[in-house]
């Protein structure tokens, strides 16, 4: 198995310990916390998961949570900046396949990089990816 992508719905799920996550899905973030793979977040993420503390559908400390983790840089997981790459890759995925701009930017940043992408989204694999769940 290879590094991979991440969703926001995923990282959410991952960080909340929560049991929404698939087998395979946990199975990748066991071997990225033992630092054999790494996971890449969208910069996307982090301004939904921003957007979903301020409506209070999340825990209000989770940004600040995974910033910790981030800097402490033991997590293996790194960001992924919304690049020029990332973005003609998005050109490539028809908005009617994937309408939402932030799931078009994680699919896009997939793509870009080359990896598959941890998520439920049914509407992903239209976009190309291929997804992990």
């Amino acid at each position: 198995m290879s590094d991979a992508v991440i969703d926001t719905h995923a990282l959410i799920w991952y960080l909340e310990d929560s049991p929404r996550l698939s087998p395979a899905a946990n199975q990748v973030f066991e071997r990225c916390d033992r630092g054999e793979i790494v996971i890449y977040i969208p910069t996307i993420c982090l301004v939904e998961i921003v957007y979903l503390q301020e409506k209070r559908r999340i825990s209000a400390d989770m940004k600040a949570q995974l910033d910790a983790a981030l800097m402490a840089g033991t997590s293996g997981m790194i960001l992924a900046n919304l690049t020029s790459g990332v973005v003609d890759a998005l050109a490539t995925i028809p908005r009617d396949s994937v309408p939402d701009m932030p799931d078009r930017i994680i699919a896009a940043t997939a793509i870009h990089l080359g990896l598959p992408l941890i998520s439920r989204d049914s509407r992903m694999p239209l976009s190309g990816v291929i997804l992990i769940w």
